[in-house]
């Protein structure tokens, strides 16, 4: 296919052809002294023999609760070493891990359990403004009078038992010693056979995506895309028994999940939680403390980590590598990373919760310009293509289209979704992403926006992306992000929301003065009539930026409608 844009990259080395729990032992019976999991804040340490005989026992415990070969257990908790049992623990079994937004409130809850048919829910007491338990009893108040184990309730028939990961007794749970005691019962010999039963093949994960009807969707993930997927990065990114993995973000999301918690562990690798949720002065010290070769984020947490009053007080000098991905990255704070993190080798990865999750990321050897400037190459063992979202058909080197991928990591599909399943994906097997972007000769990928993202304003097709990276290399402008908002004359208009330097109380810079640091610099239909200074975005719990928040307080901000009519354009 001269001239088109496809890459396929085979290697020499093949897949593993492993379960999790076949690559988890064999990792522990290679480097049975080497520390799996650090979780600093619990003051917890496991080296590969130690974990895997709490992985044991855990897997055992849920046996003896009756959980089966494709049985559902869902888990809603911030980091937490548990967390990293549960995930070894279930796949061991070949149960179905169904991972549970810690962001999620009682409506979203009672979806996700039902919609899994989850038979034991795992769940922390509190953490910040959320209240897990008092939550979990709204949804379903069977469980205050019911037995730990039995639970019977309408709304969640499948539902039998929950288990608080903590000390304290709750009505209707297990407490997690009580959970981990029912293994020492458990025989052995069991759990051996049922390992001997699972295929790599196995749906072994579910994680909730968001979809175009409003409802999340539950992706099914394999033994097979997850290793594999976990085993290429880690390859790329050069990891070994000698390396310690800073792992800030969630576990719920396949990025801490996979390529951080899998990725270290295929390599022997160890996994240091800083927090339980993203902080940046304790990813700092745990960094500096642990002293991590490898630190994983999404760009926000990066600027984070920069900002930090503190920053240049931490020793950061055995960060080594790492993977920036789940948002595109403006390629000043790249640099900044490269320059002042010591991440010389610090790679830009992207996919999606389909693709399990990574389909590109940049190499070590790449010369810089490649490395700040795109998301790299298709991974060994996978298919990417850009192709016209209209026709369908595969565009030439350099022109925009949307990315599609196909290999071993494509999802199994959406759970009870058949419909939108086929929707995603084609049937030659190509997932759609959802992404625009470009492909030069050489079989480096830019993603240029989403499509739904893309704004067009009197015709003009317009992506942020490519504004926003110009932004950030105004002085003043600390972060930045653009999205459409309706018009009457032009149909959308551009809004730049914007995070500012310097310290509170120093002048803001008046729209007018905004589009007079653009002008003469880009074309002037790309400078943003709307301007809007906040402290801080509002994200999601993985650090991604929520577009459509910022365009409804946009909204609100100017008094402006969706059929485009501004009552009042001026800031107040």
């Amino acid at each position: 296919m001269k001239g088109l844009s496809y890459r396929h990259l085979g290697s020499e080395i093949g897949f593993l052809g492993e379960t999790i729990g076949q690559c988890l032992d064999r990792i522990a019976d290679t480097y049975p002294n080497v520390e799996a999991v650090v979780s600093v804040p619990q003051n917890q340490r496991f080296t590969y023999c130690q974990f895997r005989e709490v992985v044991y026992r855990a897997a055992k415990a849920f046996m003896r609760l009756g959980i089966q070969r494709g049985d559902r257990v869902a888990i809603w908790s911030v980091n937490n070493y548990e967390w990293v049992v549960a995930q070894y623990a279930t796949a061991m079994i070949g149960a179905v891990l169904v991972n549970v937004n810690p962001a999620y409130r009682t409506h979203e809850l009672e979806y996700v359990l039902r919609k899994s048919r989850s038979k034991i829910l795992l769940l922390i007491e509190s953490f910040k403004s959320s209240n897990y338990l008092d939550m979990f009893y709204k949804v379903c108040p069977e469980a205050l009078e019911a037995v730990p184990g039995q639970i019977d309730s309408w709304r969640f028939p499948h539902l039998k038992s929950a288990v608080f990961i903590g000390k304290e007794q709750h009505p209707g749970m297990f407490t997690r010693r009580a959970f981990a005691e029912l293994g020492d019962v458990f025989p052995t010999e069991e759990l051996m056979e049922r390992r001997h039963e699972l295929d790599i093949d196995d749906v072994v994960n579910i994680q909730y995506t968001s979809g175009t009807t409003g409802f999340p969707k539950g992706v099914m993930l394999t033994h097979n895309n997850l290793v594999n997927n976990a085993f290429w990065v880690g390859h790329i990114l050069r990891l070994t028994e000698e390396d310690r993995v800073c792992v800030p973000v969630p576990f719920y999301h396949c990025f801490g999940m996979v390529i951080s918690n899998l990725g270290a562990m295929t390599y022997g690798a160890t996994v240091v939680i800083p927090c339980p949720s993203f902080e940046p002065g304790a990813v700092l010290k745990a960094v500096q403390d642990e002293k991590c070769t490898a630190l994983h984020g999404v760009p926000t947490m990066f600027i984070a980590e920069l900002d930090h009053p503190e920053f240049d007080s931490f020793d950061l000098a055995s960060l080594r590598t790492g993977v920036m991905a789940g948002a595109p990255c403006p390629i000043e704070v790249m640099r900044k990373v490269i320059d002042k993190m010591h991440m010389k080798e610090i790679l830009i990865g992207y996919g999606q919760t389909e693709a399990a999750p990574l389909t590109t990321l940049t190499r070590p050897e790449d010369p810089i310009e490649l490395r700040v400037g795109t998301v790299g190459r298709v991974l060994p063992h996978q298919e990417l293509k850009i192709v016209d979202p209209i026709t369908g058909k595969t565009v030439p080197y350099g022109v925009q289209g949307e990315v599609c991928f196909r290999g071993y990591m494509v999802m199994r599909g959406y759970d009870d979704m058949p419909e939108e399943t086929a929707e995603t994906i084609d049937e030659s097997g190509w997932l759609h992403s959802g992404d625009l972007g470009t492909m030069d000769e050489n079989g480096y990928v830019q993603i240029t926006g989403r499509i739904r993202e893309m704004v067009i304003r009197g015709g003009e097709n317009l992506f942020p992306r490519e504004i926003e990276e110009f932004l950030h290399t105004l002085d003043v402008i600390a972060d930045a992000h653009v999205v459409g908002v309706p018009d009457k004359k032009y149909g959308e208009e551009l809004l730049a929301c914007v995070k500012l330097k310097g310290t509170p109380g120093d002048a803001v810079p008046t729209e007018e003065e905004f589009k007079a640091m653009c002008k003469g610099k880009i074309a002037h239909f790309k400078i943003p009539r709307y301007w809007l200074v906040v402290d801080e975005f509002p994200m999601t719990v993985t650090g991604k930026v929520q577009k459509f928040k910022i365009r409804e307080l946009g909204i609100r901000r100017f008094n402006l409608t969706e059929e485009g009519e501004a009552i009042h354009t001026e800031a107040k």
